[in-house]
């Protein structure tokens, strides 16, 4: 009998070291090798390939079947995944977690017995934002990084060293790992509060620009060619710094550099004279959701406890384009009830597909009022296509109907939403800026602060587009100038040396505006990559990434 179906009781006594024990795992063992190419040299799983560790460990060395291996053609899976059927050991992770976890579609397990294939009915891109995943999820290496199968390095050759992701504003926990000053690879670190176990494909695959052939080595200066001699640093720092004495400076920071890099040049120019670095549209965006969340009596959940909600209103978002790893924590959501039906049963949470058989179609609620189609419609309640002024309108009534007063905008379904958010014991509420509307994410919390009026522990979640868009509203404020403010001074003559940090301004605002923001005696750029407001400075420093 297998240990994991064998109850505990009183006096047993389990052992890995008995001689039954012994030979039937090494049977397990075996059995799993006899269509196993044993290509460990060359793949690409090799030194972290659980099956490898398995086979070690029980001394299987030596093979005894000799007869034909069964083997399978491979698909292609799109740029990222690299697909490599013949080393599958039938585990059914992939698909349990493909299917089951992150609610893709289009990977399944087909054929029966020595024959079963985990793939597509053909070949083509894997649709899920989470496929990555399915590198750290195989044991073996049926499922591989295909960047770095592309630029190979053996992982006991990695170094790595703890990080955040850059890719949104959550804050997954990764694991970067480099060999000979490149970027080779980022792996998932695991953080129970934040990302648990999985990455969203951005934040996986989306660091290859730390090797671009654009990234900034070397200082340069713009010679009267116009093309950059490249200089040593401390002459380029030198030149800063005189360029700076003149009094009439000015900086402009970002939402994707650090704290600490904004406050240290906002701290250099004086507060008046330090931009943050949005669009006009999105600093009013960023600095009223702080507004909104400093005021808020809802907390601010973490991953787990948007997981534990057990009712959901999404009011003009989609996470999984804005905030993908909250996307996959509302995904998890709306199994609340399939738990709470397995607690009635005393069933226990473990047991997955007992609890999946049990629940059926069964969810928690999830409605959504968004603009288009969303990749959570498949599992929400209902959804609405409305126009931004109508999700605020909506959710507007859903606050009034929770307070028991009467709809002002007579929307439709408000009653329904208010009702199952106020029977809820978690109700959680999620917007943000990616609708582009204030009253939208006012709505949102309008909704919050009802459901707290009336006794309910709330949770407010509002999203925002980049790394440090948050930290930015709160070092700079409400106040801070924006960059049509700051061209004006320019054009005046109130600024001679700008300094631009980590931002390509061209994609904050029109051309125009921009052209004349940097039309300016001394332009200072310190950034990673080379790039139109890059190339249009007098000076270029170099800056560190992440990594």
């Amino acid at each position: 009998v297998m240990g994991c179906m064998t109850p505990v009781t009183d006096g047993a006594i389990f052992s890995l070291q008995g001689d039954r024990a012994q030979s039937f795992r090494e049977a397990i063992v075996e059995s799993l090798m006899l269509n196993h190419p044993h290509d460990c040299p060359v793949c690409a799983e090799g030194g972290e390939c659980h099956l490898q560790d398995m086979t070690v460990m029980v001394g299987h060395r030596d093979r005894h079947y000799r007869g034909r291996k069964n083997t399978h053609r491979n698909q292609y899976l799109g740029p990222l995944i690299h697909h490599e059927m013949n080393r599958c050991i039938t585990c059914y992770r992939c698909t349990r977690y493909y299917r089951d976890y992150a609610g893709g579609t289009d990977l399944a397990a087909m054929a029966a017995h020595d024959h079963i294939y985990f793939g597509r009915h053909a070949e083509g891109v894997l649709e899920s934002e989470f496929a990555g995943n399915l590198v750290e999820v195989c044991p073996t290496g049926v499922f591989t990084d295909k960047t770095l199968v592309s630029d190979y390095t053996r992982k006991w050759d990695l170094q790595s060293a703890p990080s955040l992701c850059t890719g949104c504003a959550v804050g997954c926990n990764t694991l970067p790992g480099e060999r000979y000053g490149r970027l080779k690879r980022v792996h998932n670190r695991y953080n129970r509060e934040v990302n648990g176990y999985f990455l969203c494909d951005r934040g996986r695959f989306g660091a290859g620009f730390v090797n671009d052939s654009k990234r900034l080595n070397t200082a340069g200066r713009r010679n009267s060619d116009g093309r950059y001699d490249a200089i040593e640093p401390a002459d380029a720092l030198s030149e800063m710094a005189s360029a700076c004495r003149g009094g009439k400076l000015a900086a402009i920071g970002s939402p994707r550099a650090s704290v600490e890099a904004n406050y240290l040049l906002r701290r250099l120019v004086g507060g008046d004279a330090f931009c943050p670095g949005f669009s006009a549209e999105e600093q009013v965006l960023v600095n009223h959701a702080l507004d909104l969340q400093r005021g808020s009596p809802a907390a601010t959940p973490d991953l787990p406890a948007i997981e534990s909600a057990d009712a959901i209103l999404v009011l003009g978002e989609d996470p999984t384009h804005t905030a993908p790893r909250i996307a996959l924590a509302l995904r998890q959501s709306v199994r609340n009830r399939a738990y709470a039906m397995a607690a009635e049963l005393k069933l226990e949470t473990w047991q997955d597909a007992a609890i999946r058989n049990l629940a059926q179609d069964q969810r928690s609620p999830l409605y959504i009022a968004a603009v288009g189609d969303t990749r959570l419609d498949d599992v929400a309640a209902a959804r609405f296509s409305l126009a931004p002024g109508d999700i605020a309108r909506l959710g507007f009534d859903v606050a009034t109907a929770v307070a028991g007063s009467p709809a002002e905008y007579g929307s439709e379904n408000a009653a329904e939403i208010a009702q199952v958010l106020a029977g809820a014991e978690r109700p959680l509420i999620v917007s943000g800026t990616g609708c582009g509307d204030i009253d939208v994410m006012s709505a949102a919390a309008g909704v919050a602060q009802a459901l707290c009026e009336a006794g309910k522990p709330a949770m407010l979640c509002l999203t925002v587009p980049e790394a440090n868009s948050l930290g930015q509203a709160l070092l700079c404020g409400a106040d801070a100038p924006s960059l049509t403010a700051l061209a004006r001074r320019v054009e005046a003559g109130d600024v001679e040396t700008l300094i631009v940090l980590e931002n390509d301004l061209y994609r904050r605002g029109p051309a125009e505006t921009i052209n004349r923001l940097l039309d300016i005696p001394h332009l200072v750029v310190l950034d990673l990559l080379d790039g139109p407001t890059t190339s249009a400075s007098t000076l270029a420093l170099p800056a560190a990434s992440f990594a």
